[in-house]
C-alpha cells in the first residue's frame, strides 16, 4: 500500500519521492492541498474498491494514516 500511495503522490503532485515517509504529514511536510487530497481519495477509492467517508478524512494527517486505513479497509 505504501509504495502505491507513494507512486500516486509522486505522479500526481509536486511531492519529492524522498520526502514521502510513513511519518510525513500530508499538508505540513508534503504540502498537499485540499484539491490534491480529494484526488488522492478518489484514486484510492477507485484503485482499492472502497468508499472513504468524510469523517475518515479528518484522521488522515500522515501518509501512515492513509496507508493504515487502506490496509484495514481495502477489498
Amino acid at each position: 500500500m505504501f509504495e502505491t500511495l507513494k507512486n500516486f503522490l509522486v505522479d500526481k503532485t509536486h511531492v519529492n519521492a524522498d520526502d514521502i515517509t510513513m511519518d510525513a504529514e500530508l499538508s505540513g511536510d508534503l504540502g498537499i492541498n485540499s484539491l490534491e487530497l480529494a484526488e488522492l481519495v478518489f484514486e484510492c477509492e477507485e484503485q482499492f474498491g472502497i468508499e472513504i467517508e468524510d469523517e475518515d478524512l479528518r484522521n488522515f494527517t500522515t501518509v501512515g494514516d492513509v496507508v493504515r486505513y487502506l490496509e484495514a479497509n481495502a477489498k
